[in-house]
């Protein structure tokens, strides 16, 4: 991270903060908030609803105390060179556990679509087409279980095409990155305002995607009958453009609080690893897109 002094060296003593309470409150926070999740699903009635808002309040307090302490630590000069790389490889382990865990999902539709499925239909010299329900023939993307009470069950009528909405928020998030760039470019010509405005445009442009993949779930809901309940496919698409809407999220409130702090002058040309780890993790959630767009929306 960045501080308002570039003289740091890396002979001075590593900064080690004091015991702090956030780690606690990180815990019971995510307690509440997936318990009220639980809750709500299971139809516990306001109850889950108050105890699931109740985390998000408990999350945001830490967020705000927590990043504030570490930001104060930072903007002071207690921070050297051995502390910027620590960050540096906190945050390149973080982006890895992030890109495991999509390489995961990625991996369970690919063994759906070329394994299980296939199998289960039958191909090659595989009986196998009648253990779903009679005359099983496998196609992607499934979307239906013919077996099921269509009394309770409604059908999906088809899948979510690539060239919509999808290649819309495709076309706004890879600006995004371009945006997030020229800020970048901004920050090593110590331009500041070049900085704050490339900013100001990604945020934008994130929050624009953000409303775009909401649209695009009501209109899967009310126009496509495209729900969770539409078959493996329908339950495969919300995961993986669920989650990748949460990182949007996630990413969006970051460009935010660097936005702020690049209004206040916090980062210089040569000290601004702060703004460098949001933009990593922008980059990141870019290229995911770039997978679910293909794999997900198009092939």
């Amino acid at each position: 991270m960045s501080t308002q002094a570039d003289t740091h060296t890396d002979n001075a003593a590593y900064y080690i903060p004091e015991p702090s309470r956030w780690p606690i409150i990180a815990v019971f926070g995510m307690f509440m908030l997936f318990l009220g999740l639980v809750l709500s699903i299971n139809k516990m009635g306001l109850a889950g609803s108050l105890i699931m808002v109740t985390g998000f309040a408990v999350l945001a307090h830490l967020m705000h105390g927590w990043f504030g302490a570490v930001i104060d630590e930072n903007l002071s000069g207690k921070y050297n060179g051995q502390v910027d790389r620590s960050f540096r490889q906190g945050m390149f382990w973080f982006i890895t556990s992030e890109a495991a865990f999509f390489v995961t999902f990625f991996g369970c539709l690919f063994y759906l679509r070329n394994i299980t499925l296939p199998w289960l239909g039958g191909d090659g010299q595989l009986a196998t087409s009648n253990i779903l329900w009679e005359g099983f023939q496998y196609n992607w993307p499934l979307l239906n279980l013919p077996d099921a009470d269509t009394t309770k069950y409604v059908p999906a009528k088809e899948a979510m095409g690539p060239w919509g909405l999808p290649l819309l928020n495709t076309i706004i998030l890879l600006s995004s990155g371009v945006t997030l760039t020229w800020a970048h470019w901004g920050l090593k010509k110590n331009n500041n305002q070049q900085l704050v405005r490339g900013l100001i445009m990604t945020i934008t442009l994130g929050t624009i995607f953000f409303f775009v993949q909401g649209y695009e779930y009501w209109h899967a809901h009310h126009a496509m009958d495209l729900t969770l309940n539409a078959g493996v496919y329908g339950s495969t698409f919300y995961m993986l453009t669920g989650f990748h809407g949460l990182h949007v999220t996630i990413g969006t409130i970051m460009l935010i609080v660097i936005a702020v702090r690049s209004a206040r002058h916090h980062f210089t040309e040569h000290n601004h690893f702060a703004f460098e780890a949001v933009a990593w993790y922008w980059h990141f959630v870019d290229v995911v897109w770039i997978a679910l767009f293909i794999f997900v929306y198009w092939l």
